[in-house]
Formats: structure tokens, sequence, C-alpha cells
């Protein structure tokens, strides 16, 4: 099954994106399970490199290495990384600059798509 993943809302003060990202790690075991991200608003904050957080604390850089270590494709809005300030430079591994047209086509073509 296809599977498209929209996060919406930053990396740190809510927990809508970890618990989207922890989704997605169990979703990409599945052998049946054909996945896709895509960072949107404030989401696009997940995808900076270099995050830093207490020890014990989640991270949602590594969550986004692992989805890239699946193979699993992860956009970043452009619009929403030029607003801002976000250079191609501050992507985590695994993270592309998207667009909405990418996004159009992978909601098109996903069989199921789920919003946080």
């Amino acid at each position: 099954m296809k599977y498209l993943i929209i996060l919406n809302d930053p990396a740190y003060g809510t927990e809508k994106s970890y618990n989207g990202l922890r989704l997605a790690l169990s979703l990409c075991k599945r052998e049946e399970v054909d996945l896709r991200v895509f960072l949107m608003a404030d989401a696009i904050s997940c995808g900076h490199l270099n995050q830093k957080t207490p020890q014990g604390y989640y991270n949602l850089e590594r969550m986004i290495k692992g989805l890239a270590g699946m193979d699993v494709p992860v956009g970043a809005c452009t619009t929403c990384m030029d607003a801002r300030g976000m250079e191609d430079t501050h992507l985590a591994l695994g993270v592309h600059r998207s667009s909405l047209d990418e996004l159009t086509d992978w909601t098109i073509w996903a069989e199921k798509i789920l919003v946080f």
C-alpha cells in the first residue's frame, strides 16, 4: 500500500511531527508499504541539520535519517523553506528541497494520506 505522510507542526513544542515520524518509521518496516514524507510549514524544522537535544530526548533529525536509511523520500516545501530563510545546506541527510508540484504528484500516487 502507498502512504503519504504530511507533517505541518514544528519539530519541537508539540509532539505531532514526532508522532508522525514514529508512525513513518513503523510503516516503512513493512514489506507491503511504500512510503513518502512531506514537510510543510513549521515542520521543515524536522529536517534541519545538526539538531541538538538533551540526552534522552527525542531527536527528529535522527528519525529522518532513519527514514533515509530505508530509502523513504522526504521532501521539504521550497516555499516554506524560503519563508523561514532555510537553505539547502541546512537540510539533514535524506531530505530534499521539494515543491507543491511534487506534493501534488505524491498525493495522486498515494492510496492513503495521513496529515499531522
